[in-house]
């Protein structure tokens, strides 16, 4: 009987171990520096885009982008592909160019892949959306974070409102 209580016992802990190591820490930086001067910036989108989520991964928000940067996405933006059954994405929406959207928090996701940070964002007219809050993540230039800079929206895709 002892022995059968060990042995719950450690399957017990290499389970907590387990999931442990497989979890992600999200933590919230919009406070910290270099993020302080991002929450409430708006931009204006210059090109359009989706609304989507990976069917493997799933994420705590919806996600935007297009084929440039999400291979799996249909090249085209067309409202034809949304609810699209494709193999590795959900398609939720199309944006347009010139939808407006502003940076809501500053996320830093750290995990066995490494550390992530990203952006969620707020759609301007957030009342008539199905998905009004969004990951950012694969509209974002990376670079900067490598020199401890705040990564910044790629222009491509959208700029600052006031600056078209």
């Amino acid at each position: 009987m002892k022995w059968l209580l060990a042995a719950i016992i450690a399957a017990a802990l290499a389970g907590f171990a387990f999931l442990q190591f497989r979890s992600v820490k999200t933590s919230y930086v919009n406070g910290l520096a270099p993020y302080t001067n991002l929450p409430g910036r708006e931009y204006v989108l210059q090109r359009d885009a989706y609304i989507f989520k990976f069917r493997d991964h799933d994420t705590d928000w919806p996600l935007i982008g297009a084929r440039d940067t999400v291979p799996d996405l249909p090249a085209e933006v067309k409202e034809s592909n949304v609810g699209a059954d494709l193999p590795k994405v959900r398609i939720l929406g199309a944006l347009k160019t010139g939808d407006h959207f502003r940076i809501v928090s500053v996320r830093r996701d750290e995990g066995r892949a490494g550390t992530q940070v990203t952006f969620e964002i707020l759609l301007q007219d957030d009342s008539t959306r199905p998905h009004p809050r969004l990951d950012a993540f694969w509209i974002i230039d990376h670079s900067p974070e490598k020199t401890g800079a705040a990564p910044k929206i790629m222009a491509a895709y959208a700029v600052p409102l006031g600056r078209e």
